[in-house]
């Protein structure tokens, strides 16, 4: 029996693992009465594309979506994807392996083949900041936030981050807000599905919670005197998000997190289902501090909190930082080593 036919034989049962890094999915089933495991997975593919539209830079992003199975004993699902497996070839069989390569029959709504992510006009600062680069590991010093963060980062906000305040106050991207408080709750925020996300596979699930509050830029401005207002905006947005997605995601699934150094200076949090690890830099050490890990940390930081201490990240050769003075500093440390 070839490959394709043992494929098309095949009696889902159940799904064993659903993997949005590894773009794979794994099933339980039955061949004639015997038990049979399908592995699929998506051949690899990640790129960004740097170009020009009517003269203005753009940058495009492509990636693999990862399967979308809408919950663990969804069979009917699992079938119509399973139905999409097209053309196969065989590579080896040894006993019971079997490998092989296949096609699957694309559909947008329920098994797009790609995510598209687009950026237009870009900007200097997104250029470098998706454009490869050497990374290096620097332990910045309240001192060196000082003499060369807090400047750099009246240059980034103002007009650098317009469409923050347009999402907040103006009604920008209102069809996609899953919840926003009120305007006058000064210590509210508003909660959309981040780019990342295809807003279809709850394994990637991955929104961005923005603050009203305007005095909070990023990590370093958070004191003792923030933590009772973080406690209150953790627990409201796992309960938000687990009543948001009833019986698909509970609130000790969510991993919340903050980067330093962040994208833009308004404070944001990262709220992703804790299954999802295909972040890559954007969820690793030396870049995401979970959000509890954060207000546990204020309790013992004293009245100047974060400014207060020494905090150490990776940064890329081609962020402003490193070149307004941060290589200098880690060179200089270097020398202890």
């Amino acid at each position: 029996m070839t490959l394709k036919e043992l494929v098309s034989k095949f009696n889902f049962e159940r799904v064993l693992d659903s993997n949005p890094q590894t773009k794979s999915l794994v099933l339980l089933g039955s061949i004639e009465s015997q038990s049979a495991i399908i592995s699929l997975e998506k051949t690899p593919f990640s790129v960004v594309l740097l170009g020009s539209i009517e003269s203005q830079s753009a940058i495009i992003s492509l990636e693999k979506t990862p399967f979308s199975v809408e919950s663990q004993s969804s069979s009917e699902t699992v079938s119509d994807l399973l139905k999409r497996i097209d053309e196969v070839k065989l590579n080896t069989i040894n006993d019971i392996y079997h490998w092989g390569l296949s096609t699957l029959v694309q559909d947008l709504e329920k098994n797009a083949s790609a995510k598209l992510n687009l950026i237009y006009p870009a900007t200097a600062v997104h250029i470098k900041k998706y454009a490869q680069q050497q990374q290096f590991l620097i332990n910045e010093t309240p001192e060196m936030y000082v003499k060369y963060v807090e400047p750099y980062i009246q240059t980034m906000i103002g007009d650098r981050i317009k469409w923050v305040r347009n999402i907040l106050f103006e009604g920008a991207e209102a069809e996609k807000t899953i919840y926003k408080d009120p305007i006058e709750d000064k210590e509210g925020f508003n909660l959309s599905p981040d780019m990342k996300w295809d807003g279809v596979n709850m394994d990637s699930l991955y929104l961005l919670a923005i603050v009203y509050r305007e005095d909070v830029r990023s990590l370093r401005d958070l004191n003792i005197s923030h933590q009772k207002w973080l406690r209150e905006v953790n627990a409201k947005i796992r309960k938000i998000v687990a009543d948001r997605y009833k019986g698909q995601i509970k609130p000790d699934q969510l991993r919340l997190f903050v980067h330093y150094q962040p994208s833009y200076y308004h404070f944001h949090i990262h709220v992703v289902n804790i299954l999802h690890p295909g972040l890559g830099n954007g969820i690793a050490a030396g870049k995401a501090i979970l959000l509890e890990d954060v207000i546990e940390q204020l309790s013992f930081l004293g009245e100047k909190g974060f400014k207060n201490r020494t905090i150490s990240y990776v940064i890329g050769e081609n962020h402003d930082l490193w070149k307004l003075g941060l290589k200098g500093e880690h060179e200089k440390s270097l020398s202890a080593y």
